[in-house]
C-alpha cells in the first residue's frame, strides 16, 4: 500500500484479517492489486490482494518499479495475469464483498474489493521461484531420492555441461518454449550446487543472489551510479576496469585481464573471449584489412612449415587470427562453426541419400561424380527455401 494506512486503514484491515482467520505472524503478503505484476510473490505464503483505485504503479518502489516482476513477461501490467502465472487455475479466492471464486475465474472487477489466497503447497505451485529450492531441498532429506543423496559438486560437473550446451544448441531458434525448459534444467543444476554447500554451512542460494547481484551493480556504474557511457565500446572498457579494480582488492592484481577465462571453455569460445578482453583494452587491429592480411600471412607460414609439429603451431596461429576476424564482424566463431558442423552434416547425409537412391557407392565415386551429388543437394535446399 502507498504511504502509511490510516487508524481507520488500519482497524479495517485488522477486522479483515480476523474474519478470513489470519495470523500475520504465521506469514502474510499484502499488495495492492495495481503493484502485482511488479511484486516477487511467494504462493507458499497467503495473500492479500487489495483494491488501489488511483494508486499510481511507479510509487511501488520509490519511483523505480518495473512494469512487471523480473522475469515475467515484458507485457503490459495486468494482476490477473500475474496470479494465473502462479497460481493453479482451480486455487480458491475468497473475496471480501462477495461468495469465493478461483483463480482461473477471477475478474478484472474483483480486484475492487479485498482478496485473499490461501498458501499454496510448494508442489503445487512450481512457478514460484521459491518452488525449486524447496524441491531440491526435499530431494536430498533424508526420506528422499537415493539418486540425489549420493551426489555431490563433483558428480554434477559433467550434467552442467551436458545442461550448459543443450540451453546453448535451444538459443539458436531463438525464444522457443523449449529454450525454456533447457534453461530450467540449467537452473536445476544452480539450485542444487546451491543445496550441497548449505548442507555444509558454506553459503546458500540467497549468496548466490547477492554476489552476481552485486556485481552487475557494480559492474554497471553507468546504470546504477554516475558514470557515463554511451558506447558498448566504453561500457567494455570500463568493465575491464573495474574487473582490475576488483583484482586489487583481492590482492591478486598479478592475475591480468585474462584472469577467469575457463580453462574448460572450448577453444574457440576461449580464443574469442581472450582477444575481446584484449581489445578492450586496446590491443586489436584497427580495421578489418589488417585482420586479413594477417590471415594471408598465417597461411604462407603454415605452407613453409617444416615439420609436424611447426604445421601444428602454425595452424593454431592460422585459427587464432580467423576467431578475431569474426570478433571483429560481430560473429559468435564457436556458434558459426556449429552451424557450419550441421549444414555439413546435413549436406553429406544427402549425398548418401542420393546415393542409396542411385544404388551408388560413395567410395566408388570419383571427386567430381561426388561434387555434382553435393550440388544436387544444394540446389534441392534452394528450391525448399524458394
Amino acid at each position: 500500500m502507498a504511504g502509511a494506512p490510516s487508524a481507520t486503514g488500519r482497524q479495517r484491515l485488522g477486522e479483515l484479517l480476523a474474519r478470513w482467520g489470519l495470523d500475520p505472524v504465521a506469514g502474510l503478503q499484502l499488495v495492492g492489486a495495481r503493484r502485482l505484476p511488479a511484486t516477487p510473490i511467494d504462493p507458499t505464503v497467503a495473500l492479500v490482494v487489495l483494491p488501489e483505485p488511483d494508486a499510481p504503479a511507479e510509487e511501488a518502489d520509490g519511483g523505480f518499479a518495473p512494469a512487471v516482476a523480473p522475469g515475467r513477461h515484458a507485457r503490459p501490467a495486468d494482476p490477473l495475469v500475474t496470479l494465473r502465472a502462479l497460481y493453479p487455475h482451480d486455487h480458491p479466492v475468497r473475496r471480501a464483498g462477495g461468495p469465493d471464486t478461483t483463480v482461473g475465474e477471477l475478474s478484472a472487477a474483483d480486484l475492487a474489493a479485498p482478496l485473499l489466497l490461501a498458501a499454496v503447497p510448494p508442489l503445487a505451485a512450481p512457478a514460484s521461484p521459491h518452488a525449486l529450492p524447496w524441491i531440491a531441498a526435499r530431494l536430498r532429506a533424508p526420506d528422499g531420492c537415493p539418486w540425489d543423496a549420493e551426489q555431490d559438486h563433483g558428480t554434477l560437473r559433467h550434467h552442467l555441461l551436458e545442461e550448459t550446451y543443450e540451453v546453448y544448441d535451444a538459443l539458436a531458434a531463438g525464444s522457443t518454449p523449449g529454450l525454456a525448459e533447457e534453461l530450467g534444467d540449467l537452473l536445476l543444476q544452480v539450485v542444487l550446487h546451491a543445496q550441497y554447500a548449505a548442507e555444509r554451512g558454506v553459503f546458500d542460494l540467497s549468496d548466490v543472489y547477492r554476489a552476481i547481484g552485486r556485481k552487475v551493480i557494480r559492474r554497471h556504474p553507468h546504470v546504477f551510479g554516475d558514470v557515463r557511457a554511451s558506447t558498448a565500446a566504453e561500457v567494455a572498457r570500463n568493465w575491464e576496469r573495474i574487473k582490475g579494480a576488483e583484482r586489487g582488492e583481492r590482492e591478486a592484481p598479478d592475475e591480468g585481464p585474462l584472469a577467469g577465462i575457463s580453462l574448460s571453455l572450448p577453444a574457440l569460445a576461449a580464443s574469442q573471449e581472450m582477444q575481446g578482453r584484449a581489445a578492450s583494452l586496446g590491443y586489436d587491429w584497427p580495421d578489418l584489412e589488417g585482420v586479413i592480411d594477417k590471415i594471408g600471412e598465417e597461411a604462407a607460414e603454415l605452407l613453409e612449415a617444416g615439420d609436424q609439429a611447426a604445421r601444428a603451431e602454425e595452424f593454431g596461429d592460422l585459427l587464432l587470427v580467423i576467431v578475431n576476424l569474426g570478433r571483429k564482424l560481430g560473429i559468435d566463431a564457436e556458434a558459426a562453426l556449429r552451424a557450419g558442423n550441421a549444414k555439413f552434416r546435413r549436406r553429406f547425409e544427402g549425398v548418401l541419400a542420393i546415393a542409396r537412391e542411385r544404388g551408388l557407392e560413395l567410395e566408388r565415386l570419383t571427386l567430381d561424380e561426388l561434387d555434382e551429388l553435393w550440388d544436387v543437394v544444394k540446389q534441392r535446399e534452394r528450391e525448399v527455401k524458394a
